[in-house]
């Protein structure tokens, strides 16, 4: 069924629309099986559940963060972390940049954009990426887009103008600081309950769980 899923989905996204497949509290088995239907770019929330199954899993696998960052706990996937799609204050963004300078890398990540109705979630405003400054000192970091979520409601409306604010968001920072930067290039929005709106609104990078692996059971959370 996972692999059935995968291919469906594949199936009914354009050329240049990435699947991340998110695997939080899903067992290695169920990535196994996402993995011989050949998906690679696997998404996980939690920072002790994605330094165990990098241990356990192939090493061709590109792992996304994709929850809540921790600045103490970078140091379970920061040398080996493909992306980080939530880097939501500028606090956040020094912490990645020195986790992977004294891990010798340069890690890609994400500006997560605050575009929903909901309090509940994080990210930057939009008045305040337009104005970030002192970016060049973050050497170890490669910011490579923006990713925002959409506010959690029926209304498609609603749904579709917090995508296009986040795309148009994108397109600013794109013709402004990062105009000169051509890895600034993705746009991560869209999830199982709303990814096909997402693509039709620009997304390049949408992040699927239940649409390939089910319902998760919370009870399982670390």
């Amino acid at each position: 069924m996972i692999a059935e899923n995968i291919a469906k989905i594949r199936a009914a996204l354009p050329e240049g629309v990435k699947l991340v497949a998110v695997s939080k509290l899903k067992p290695v088995e169920d990535i196994m099986e996402a993995y011989r239907a050949g998906q690679r770019a696997f998404g996980e929330n939690y920072a002790t559940e994605l330094r165990d199954k990098h241990a356990q899993l192939p090493d061709d696998i590109e792992w996304h963060f994709i929850g809540h960052l921790q600045g103490k706990q970078l140091k379970y996937y920061i040398q080996f972390v493909s992306m980080i799609h939530g880097v939501d204050s500028l606090e956040h963004l020094a912490d990645v940049n020195h986790a992977a300078e004294k891990a010798g890398r340069t890690v890609d990540v994400l500006l997560q954009v605050h575009v929903a109705q909901e309090e509940t979630k994080f990210g930057f405003l939009p008045e305040e990426l337009v104005k970030l400054e002192e970016l060049e000192k973050l050497v170890h970091v490669r910011i490579c887009g923006v990713m925002g979520m959409a506010s959690h409601t029926d209304d498609e409306a609603r749904v579709r103008e917090d995508f296009r604010r986040i795309h148009s968001l994108f397109d600013t920072l794109k013709a402004g600081p990062f105009r000169d930067r051509p890895e600034f290039r993705e746009v991560s929005m869209g999830m199982s309950h709303d990814w096909p709106i997402a693509v039709e609104e620009g997304s390049t990078l949408i992040r699927l769980g239940t649409s390939i692996f089910g319902a998760r059971d919370y009870s399982k959370k670390q």
